[in-house]
């Protein structure tokens, strides 16, 4: 393995890469879905910077891949994270107890609370 493959902000920059080629855009149409700067995208795939939450939402929601995905690809949460999330959900949904509605608007406040923690790393 080079120097510098295991690097978290190569990996992501690389999966990014990886993710726009597939989506089949360029640079600059990244750069324009994202309204990020086409020079700062391309050092974000190359490593060279670690982009902020809100560009990581934005670079997911133009290349329509969950923004968990990047997430745990900059290393900003883990795998575990995730399951703690589903398996809470999944408790929320299955407590009986809740109306259909008051599970509904449970889970919402849940994702709102999880999301704007996210949102302060």
């Amino acid at each position: 393995m080079a120097a510098g493959e295991s690097d978290p902000r190569r990996m992501l920059g690389s999966f990014i890469r990886a993710q726009r080629q597939m989506a089949n855009l360029s640079l600059r149409q990244l750069s324009a879905l994202t309204e990020v700067s086409n020079p700062y995208l391309s050092q974000v795939e190359r490593g060279l910077h670690e982009p902020s939450v809100r560009v990581l939402k934005s670079i997911a929601d133009a290349l329509n891949v969950s923004a968990e995905t990047l997430f745990e690809h900059a290393g900003l949460i883990s795998g575990t994270e995730k399951l703690d999330d589903e398996a809470t959900e999944a408790a929320i949904r299955a407590d009986r107890r809740l109306t259909e509605a008051q599970r509904r608007a449970l889970l919402s406040v849940y994702r709102s609370y999880v999301g704007a923690n996210t949102e302060e790393l």
